[in-house]
């Protein structure tokens, strides 16, 4: 049996260790993440401007100083993993590091009204967003069918509407591909399902709609537009 050495350089094997560990211990971004919920961090850092230190968030939080030291951990990994916080150095003589919300922290802040946005869609003839991640493929087929009958036709202004995600829409982020496979994966625990475009075609099809456009405009998500 050949040696990895005889196969992969140094430098290669290094990134596949480096590779590896990355992949193992993403679990704790998670954690992280839950921790700072938890301790509303994201309500402290907002009560106190949208800025502050790990001591003003520590006295926020109501946790005991002693723990500064496990609170910088969790603020580093939120900081330089998931880009939940930034950091701004404070002037040269004092040690103490300065935590700013980003927008994906504001949506945790509690009191926030962009975090309760209900919608970002225009008013439309019908919105349609039945068709859930856990309805199997006739369950979504009979909810979109039942609708098919009761909206005028496209010249007169009438389709439904999907916010869903479409599995394997084009994406050069990388972080919205994997975040759709990730949740994708996440749903089996009860018994959800993505769909990709082939499978929804499929739904259309047979609930009687004949023509549908796929936005992917919202994220992860895509708005799916039906036409009779």
């Amino acid at each position: 049996m050949a040696l990895l050495t005889d196969e992969y350089s140094s430098q290669e094997l290094l990134q596949a260790q480096l590779q590896l560990w990355h992949q193992s211990l993403g679990f704790f971004k998670s954690v992280a993440l839950a921790i700072a919920i938890d301790l509303h961090i994201p309500d402290g850092v907002h009560r106190l401007g949208g800025a502050a230190t790990l001591p003003e968030i520590l006295a926020e939080a109501g946790i005991s100083p002693c723990r500064l030291r496990d609170l910088r951990r969790v603020m580093r990994v939120l900081t330089v993993s998931g880009g939940i916080f930034t950091v701004q150095r404070q002037p040269s003589h004092s040690e103490d590091v300065v935590y700013k919300l980003t927008a994906a922290s504001h949506l945790l802040v509690r009191d926030n009204k962009s975090s309760r946005t209900m919608s970002l869609l225009p008013n439309v003839h019908l919105m349609l967003t039945a068709c859930r991640h856990g309805f199997c493929m006739i369950g979504a087929m009979m909810t979109v069918s039942k609708y098919s009958k009761t909206i005028p036709s496209r010249d007169a202004g009438g389709k439904i509407i999907i916010i869903d995600m479409v599995m394997g829409s084009e994406s050069p982020d990388i972080k919205h591909v994997e975040t759709q496979v990730l949740y994708d994966l996440m749903i089996m625990n009860f018994n959800g399902v993505e769909r990709d475009e082939q499978e929804w075609n499929k739904i259309f099809v047979e609930a009687g709609f004949k023509q549908y456009k796929i936005m992917p405009v919202l994220g992860v998500r895509s708005i799916i537009e039906l036409y009779p």
